[in-house]
């Protein structure tokens, strides 16, 4: 497949995920307040962050390989799966998809009169963060800590059901469940990235805040990429 296809696939993929993850979240997750809870909380967010891998790989997949983030693309590279080559033009589709995302889902918010995004508040419009701006005010070195682990964890997970002994056909349903699982566990905790692409689309929209922030959910998720891509070269015997 041509690189130019492959791109549009990363573009629209990711695009993909951070309307259908992120929007969730800024759309439906509390809707109906304390008074008429009609929202679908975090544990909907967390299944709709993994229905849109799940189904956007089912669609992608065989054009692009369906990354959708740069921590993937990063660790698939160290764990032999992805050419360096190919990093730079993936990264930036990756990037692109994420911000026309989020300023679409932005347009969509507005359009709610109560609708208001604070910088200072733990989550405002999906983004990521730790201390006063962990949901659950979580320190950095946990958000961090959580971030690498899971995310090495979802790369071991992604190599392992696309290896070539794997059953075939079921790749993206695994890769799916195990990011909805990363979501149950950690949205508490930095309101999860292991994506530096929906991090930093959402980010630049949420104000100062989470755009300071941002440096972890881009160093935590491909320190934890490249470890996750490593590990598993070395125990499912990936050649060099």
């Amino acid at each position: 497949m041509g690189m130019g296809k492959r791109v549009a696939a990363e573009f629209i993929g990711t695009f993909y995920l951070v309307m259908g993850g992120c929007g969730s979240a800024v759309l439906a997750a509390n809707f109906g307040g304390t008074g008429n809870p009609l929202g679908i909380g975090f544990m909907g967010v967390a299944l709709a962050f993994g229905l849109t891998v799940l189904t956007g790989a089912y669609a992608f997949g065989h054009i692009s390989g369906a990354h959708f983030n740069p921590a993937v693309s990063i660790g698939l590279w160290a764990g032999g799966r992805f050419a360096g080559k190919d990093l730079l033009p993936y990264i930036v589709a990756q990037l692109l998809g994420g911000f026309a995302a989020a300023f679409i889902l932005l347009q969509i918010a507005q359009g709610n009169a109560g609708f208001v995004i604070d910088s200072s508040h733990a989550g405002t419009f999906a983004s990521n963060g730790y201390g006063a701006l962990s949901p659950g005010g979580y320190s950095m070195a946990a958000a961090f800590l959580c971030e690498v682990v899971l995310t090495a964890f979802f790369l071991m997970v992604i190599m392992g059901s696309t290896h070539g002994r794997a059953p075939t056909g079921f790749a993206p349903l695994a890769i799916g469940l195990a990011l909805t699982l990363i979501h149950l566990i950690s949205i508490p905790v930095s309101n999860t990235s292991v994506n530096p692409a929906r991090s930093t689309a959402v980010a630049i929209f949420a104000g100062s805040g989470a755009l300071g922030q941002l440096w972890l959910f881009w160093l935590a998720p491909i320190l934890g990429g490249m470890i996750g891509g490593i590990a598993y070269k070395w125990i499912g015997h990936e050649p060099h």
